[in-house]
């Protein structure tokens, strides 16, 4: 009888230890290198093919890039391949189904929380102004800067040139395309310190 009993305890005791040494290895090979116990919200994982390293997930300066002036030169197939990470929560189909996110097609120019069927949160619905340009390239570089509260959990794209290509492709998801910016708003784009 003892015997069995210390196999049982033998067995408890080797599955402990390989629980244990497992989770240590796998917090060796999550944790971003600098990373410190308590920065939790000082970083984010990437989605692969959205944007590089996770340490460039936090925006360091106040301003986010305009894009205005880099839209009509973008690479619209690089737009497309970007936006396959997107695919996991959004459609960019004319007819397509809300995701966890809502369909993206017709969304340049489009109201706010306008695509029906989908919950939208208050962050979102309480912004008054439309999808252009400036108010992708901001929400896109940082949702949860540009609407405190969103329910849109990706970590932003902080790659100016990305986030053209992305634009610009999002762009021509759409029934007639919205115009490309003037030069007049290009300049104006140019002068402010974040677009």
């Amino acid at each position: 009888m003892s015997l069995t009993v210390n196999k049982i305890a033998a067995a408890g005791l080797t599955a402990g230890v390989i629980a244990m040494t497992a989770g240590l290895i796998g917090n060796l090979i999550i944790t971003p290198p600098g990373y410190h116990h308590g920065e939790e919200d000082h970083f984010a994982y990437v989605i692969e093919g959205s944007d590089a390293p996770a340490e460039a997930a936090v925006v360091e300066e106040p301003g986010v890039e305009p894009i205005l002036a880099l839209l009509a030169d973008a690479d619209v197939e690089a737009g497309e391949r970007r936006a396959r990470a997107c695919t996991a929560c959004h459609a960019f189909e004319a007819g397509g189904p809300n995701k966890v996110g809502p369909n993206l097609w017709n969304i340049v120019n489009a109201p706010k929380a306008q695509v029906p069927g989908f919950s939208y949160s208050d962050a979102l619905a309480g912004i008054a102004e439309p999808w252009g340009y400036h108010e992708l390239n901001l929400f896109i570089a940082d949702p949860k800067d540009y609407a405190p509260g969103t329910k849109m959990s990706y970590g932003g794209m902080r790659n100016v040139n990305h986030r053209a290509e992305l634009i610009a492709w999002m762009r021509t998801r759409a029934d007639s395309p919205a115009p490309l910016p003037t030069e007049e708003e290009i300049n104006a784009a140019a002068g402010g310190a974040s677009e």
